[in-house]
């Protein structure tokens, strides 16, 4: 659930089909926040929007106990980020896995 900009979630220890795909990221890149259900990739993309659009810096703080799912969710966070930054520079939608979005997710 979101508490303003605040987004609340748990960890469900299993994955859920379809939840973090790609049809999820193009869901979540055209909306702003409130406008859609919470999700890890709202937060991100009013991030995005707010770093490119206002230019204003951006800090996303990730936290909770051991095994919480705090890792997961700055990966999925930064696989927003790479997808939305890939598109901005002109790269086809089917190149969203790039060597770049690899290094920063391995990172």
């Amino acid at each position: 659930t979101n508490i303003g900009s605040i987004l609340a979630s748990v960890n469900p220890y299993k994955l859920i089909p379809g939840l973090y795909g790609e049809d999820a990221i193009d869901q979540y890149r055209q909306h702003r926040l409130g406008e859609l259900p919470p999700h890890i990739f709202a937060t991100a993309n009013e991030c995005y929007c707010c770093l490119w659009k206002r230019h204003d810096s951006q800090c996303v703080l990730i936290s909770g106990e051991s095994g919480a799912g705090k890792t997961e969710s700055t990966k999925l966070l930064l696989k927003f980020l790479s997808a939305m930054s890939q598109t901005s520079v002109g790269a086809p939608v089917s190149e969203k896995s790039t060597r770049v979005e690899e290094a920063i997710l391995e990172s």
